[in-house]
């Protein structure tokens, strides 16, 4: 499997008790931002047209493989902030199965994050792109 997005174990309950710690939208954006960095950068050879995500402003690159039934997705992007959003998504999914992507309650995590109503619509549709890439894989594997 390749690497977790942050370098550590971090889960998804992680990013939602960092964030509540946050005071205000500009901490949370730097946080979102300061995970992106930690985001492991894509190949070169894995960006190609082919696992470019549909419906995203900025460019991402999303490669979703499934091995012994727990999905390893890598992902990249050409944006700042989409690489923070595109950790805080893996922080959910990467390393699951595909029964527990479909099961995990994303819009209550993004209202705990406190994140999508500060996002312009171009960058949620993208963010909301990327979710639905990974989660029709995965319910392909079902």
């Amino acid at each position: 499997m390749a690497s977790n997005p942050f370098g550590t174990d971090i889960h998804a309950e992680d990013v939602v008790a960092v964030m509540a710690e946050l005071k205000g939208w500009e901490d949370r954006y730097r946080q979102v931002i300061q995970w992106g960095k930690k985001l492991p950068v894509m190949e070169e050879a894995l960006k190609q047209e082919k696992v470019l995500v549909s419906g995203c402003e900025s460019s991402v690159w999303l490669v979703l493989n499934c091995d012994n039934g727990h999905w390893d997705i890598q992902a990249d992007s050409d944006a700042r902030i989409v690489r923070g959003l595109i950790a805080i998504v893996l922080a959910a999914f990467n390393g699951k199965t595909s029964q527990q992507i479909a099961e995990f309650d994303l819009p209550h995590y993004f209202e705990q994050l406190n994140l999508i109503n500060h996002l312009s619509p171009s960058r949620g549709n993208g963010l909301q792109a990327i979710v639905a890439t990974i989660r029709e894989r995965a319910m392909s594997e079902l």
